[in-house]
């Protein structure tokens, strides 16, 4: 059979697609902590332009930035990670806010050893703004001054008594706060030190910690409580549309000469 007569044989032209950079239909948003971390600029985030129907602030609400304690609050307790979660976006800005905190893998490691008793509790609890948190809370028992025996080994009923001690400090801590209240005792770790102080008369304990923090629920979105929680009142906006920061005092307007 001829070349030109079977249509498969042919070549044809002009198929080969042009390669466009995917990095020409993106642009760049800057991530904002919220006003609890000294460091306010997390970082930046990538995200397809706005075309037609699909909005590029669609695709950054909901996206999850991990980040060590370390970097927002600019020292060396690298060991804690928070979650901050991108809830608005305006003019170049993702406003986020806390949606969770954990501990390294080898933070944890380091602190499990043998010759003690890991005690661990966990409890779901509701904030004063709605937001319904699991926490979590480990502890080790510990030798004290002048003891023979190797082992500081804790019996089941002082465990019980240990573990109830826990599950009530944390409900008791969480339940009348809001959330930006917990996360500043949460910064420090100020609830672990006082489960410490309170388990001392059953069981001497070291190392304790909130191990890990869980937004099971949240209220629904309210920009202006987000606004606040950023320390920006109402969020104010320029001619740009960029976000100008704001305070909640009164200012006069200027008197103009002709109208």
């Amino acid at each position: 059979m001829a070349v030109g007569k079977n249509k498969r044989l042919s070549k044809r032209k002009g198929n080969k697609k042009k390669i466009v950079d995917p990095f020409t239909k993106k642009e760049w948003y800057d991530v904002k902590a919220p006003s609890m971390f000294s460091v306010r600029d997390v970082g930046k985030t990538l995200v397809t332009r706005t075309t037609g129907t699909k909005i590029a602030a669609d695709a950054l609400k909901g996206r999850v930035y991990e980040c060590a304690l370390a970097d927002l609050n600019d020292d060396e307790n690298a060991f804690r990670k928070f979650k901050l979660i991108c809830e608005d976006v305006q003019g170049k800005y993702c406003y986020t806010n806390f949606h969770g905190m954990d501990m390294t893998r080898d933070k944890l490691c380091s602190l499990v050893r043998k010759w003690q008793t890991l005690i661990e509790a966990n409890v779901d609890v509701k904030t004063t703004d709605g937001y319904l948190l699991r926490v979590f809370c480990m502890g080790f028992t510990k030798r004290v001054n002048k003891q023979v025996k190797k082992t500081a080994y804790a019996q089941s009923s002082q465990i019980r008594a240990i573990r109830k001690k826990m599950v009530d400090i944390m409900t008791k801590e969480v339940a009348t706060e809001d959330l930006k209240s917990f996360v500043n005792k949460l910064i420090p770790d100020s609830i672990g030190k006082d489960i410490e102080k309170e388990c001392m008369d059953i069981y001497p304990l070291h190392d304790v910690h909130i191990r890990k923090v869980k937004v099971l629920k949240k209220p629904k979105f309210d920009a202006s409580k987000l606004m606040d929680l950023h320390g920006e009142m109402g969020g104010a906006t320029d001619d740009n549309g960029e976000i100008v920061p704001t305070t909640g005092e009164f200012v006069e307007p200027i008197i103009q000469e002709s109208v």
